[in-house]
């Protein structure tokens, strides 16, 4: 198994000059992302498989052990401040439960029993998708927990490095990215645990583009929790109406932090004919600008009129 062999180029790494060693493991890490370009289309239909189930009350559930684990919630952590995708629409289920977040747990990773209890008791429905992730492709636990999610319906997904693995054949959408063997032997948080952070990030970023969570590059669904995102989510509603930042500002208050209603309000609309527009367009500011310009266009004196990259920006 690649992962877990010893590449002979390295075997005297630790007798090696640190700026030597350091240059090998970047070189590694380099080769490692760009691994992951031969999977890419097995990337986007994984996405547009999850975007298509998830719907309105599907849940995007994590599952591993070990790094491989703990690389998994780091990346669904991020989709509530982030995207302001529901809590109790994400999921974990890791070797050794909450515990082993921050710690290892001997022999969790074999405890198969333990992965069909969290799955069965995660109730799992086809509008639910299981991202599975394991650098051998063999972890007992997470290769039962996706078995167990296929068997109730679940989209399921494996990410592997290593190639013929129970865990990709028994995935609906397998992705392998074949990182090789690690500078360290084994040391799997090296090339296949930054190859598996990336393909997770295209995964929950691309299924977040398609459900109308990003405008223009961005986060507009974003929730403004503290100063710095205050400020930046100020800034996205004085760039998307074209507005000063004074009248961004009242706009984003009144829409007691909503991105996108703060918008419509800063072009003229009332938070109540906001929360309609933006009920009807399913949330979704591209849509529901383009069919704001076709209502300017067959009402040329109606409100509200889409942003427009050569109007005057609004004063306060």
């Amino acid at each position: 198994m690649a992962t877990e062999d010893v590449d002979l180029r390295f075997a005297d790494l630790d007798a090696w000059p640190l700026t030597s060693a350091m240059e090998a493991m970047w070189e590694g890490q380099l080769a490692a992302v760009a691994a992951i370009g031969h999977a890419l289309p097995s990337i986007t239909a994984a996405t547009e498989a999850a975007q298509a189930a998830l719907g309105d009350h599907g849940r995007l559930v994590y599952v591993g052990a070990g790094t491989s684990g703990r690389v998994a919630v780091q990346d669904g952590a991020e989709l509530t401040p982030t995207f302001a995708w529901p809590k109790e629409r994400v999921r974990f289920i890791v070797a050794g439960g909450y515990s082993a977040f921050v710690t290892s747990i001997e022999g969790a990773e074999d405890d198969i029993d333990d992965a069909v209890a969290q799955i069965n008791a995660a109730r799992l429905t086809p509008h639910d998708v299981v991202i599975a992730v394991a650098a051998s492709g063999t972890t007992p636990f997470t290769v039962a927990a996706l078995q167990q999610a296929g068997s109730c319906g679940a989209v399921t997904v494996g990410v592997a490095n290593n190639p013929g693995t129970v865990l990709l054949a028994s995935a609906k959408f397998p992705i392998l990215i074949e990182t090789g063997r690690e500078l360290i032997a084994g040391s799997t948080r090296m090339k296949a645990g930054t190859a598996q952070k990336v393909v997770l990030n295209l995964i929950s970023s691309g299924i977040m583009l398609r459900l109308g969570r990003v405008y223009r590059g961005m986060m507009v669904n974003m929730q403004p929790t503290n100063a710095k995102l205050k400020r930046r989510a100020e800034a996205m509603v004085a760039q998307i109406a074209d507005c000063d930042p004074s009248h961004a500002a009242r706009a984003l208050e009144q829409a007691e932090g909503d991105v996108k209603t703060a918008v419509l309000l800063a072009l003229g609309v009332t938070r109540t004919e906001a929360e309609t527009i933006l009920k009807d367009g399913d949330g979704n500011l591209r849509r529901v600008f383009a069919e704001l310009a076709r209502d300017r266009d067959s009402h040329s004196d109606s409100h509200p009129k889409a942003p427009r990259g050569t109007q005057a920006r609004r004063s306060g």
